[in-house]
């Protein structure tokens, strides 16, 4: 039996008026999604099958920068451009620290003020209250739906920290990492390892007093990338300088992006990441459920105060202490 057979007439609706381009059956797809309802995730889970042969087809990017980099204006400004060329783009964020701060891109969404705006565009907050995962997890199927929906560009901007970088590289097809003018100082706190997963590096706010500084900052991280592996051996990452302010080297950007897919797509590499994604997907997915069902297990409930203690004190090392606990769940 097909997903569409399985599915209610409600949700049948609901895929045809989304496939369809309607920004109202989007917005009750994602609200879907995102809900914790158990029944409600059936119903996601069944609407993106029915929906898969209408996915893959856009262009993901994902952008990340230190904050301060002028992410929002560069992605504001960025959009438009591509909107204004004919394309359809949403935006969508990944920011695990929403639940502890309330999170930027409701800032950042008024800031997109273009783009907001504009009725081939898209912008979708991060989900709330959720772990890295449970918002990972939510971005990579709204990512779908927006692809159903019709748009061709999906920008993915990382608004959190931390492990954020390399779950936004694991869902899209180029990964952008934007830097700001002055090197010295960005190379000291600069992490090696989201060097190694960048496609490309622009140096933003190169204009102005800024124009010497970005060439300077552009050229030390060029010599950066000479002492690191590419993580493809048929793409150097390129350096380049913009300015998302005054839309000064976006045209680049953006045929850089395009070369990238052209040259990974002739190689197969293009393909072979996003299968590559999906696995990795589904094994993270599997992670999250498993421990989510173990720490919900009641035995491992009462057993793992009294370890967590044992274990900060020194009286149990933390082998000793997960061993019993697995022990535990499988005699539960």
């Amino acid at each position: 039996m097909s997903a569409s057979e399985q599915m209610t007439p409600e949700l049948q609706t609901l895929a045809e008026a989304l496939k369809a381009g309607e920004r109202a059956a989007l917005g009750r797809a994602i609200t879907l999604v995102e809900s914790k309802r158990p029944d409600h995730e059936d119903q996601a889970q069944q609407l993106l099958l029915s929906l898969t042969p209408a996915t893959g087809k856009a262009l993901r990017i994902g952008i990340t920068g230190v904050p301060g980099v002028g992410k929002s204006t560069t992605i504001d400004t960025f959009g438009r451009n591509l909107t204004e060329a004919g394309h359809k783009v949403a935006v969508l964020a990944v920011d695990p620290t929403s639940q502890r701060s309330g999170g930027s891109i409701l800032g950042d969404k008024t800031r997109m003020t273009a783009l907001a705006s504009d009725q081939n565009a898209f912008i979708r907050p991060s989900p709330t209250g959720s772990t890295l995962g449970g918002v990972t997890r939510r971005t990579r199927e709204t990512m779908l739906l927006c692809e159903a929906a019709g748009f061709d560009i999906i920008i993915v901007e990382t608004v959190g920290i931390g492990q954020s970088e390399t779950a936004v590289a694991d869902m899209v097809d180029f990964f952008l990492v934007l830097m700001l003018p002055g090197a010295g100082d960005e190379l000291q706190g600069i992490k090696k390892g989201v060097l190694e997963i960048a496609d490309m590096i622009a140096v933003n706010k190169a204009d102005g007093d800024n124009a010497a500084r970005a060439v300077a900052a552009a050229s030390e991280y060029r010599a950066a990338f000479n002492i690191l592996t590419p993580q493809s051996p048929n793409w150097a990452p390129p350096v380049i300088t913009v300015s998302g302010l005054k839309n000064q080297g976006l045209d680049t950007l953006w045929s850089e992006i395009e070369r990238h897919r052209e040259v990974l797509s002739g190689t197969g590499e293009f393909d072979a990441r996003r299968k590559d994604q999906r696995v990795r997907w589904m094994w993270a997915m599997l992670e999250e459920r498993m421990m989510t069902r173990f720490r919900q297990n009641e035995t491992i409930k009462q057993r793992l105060p009294g370890l967590e203690a044992q274990v900060s004190e020194g009286r149990l090392t933390p082998v000793l202490a997960v061993r019993e606990l697995l022990e535990s769940a499988e005699k539960a």
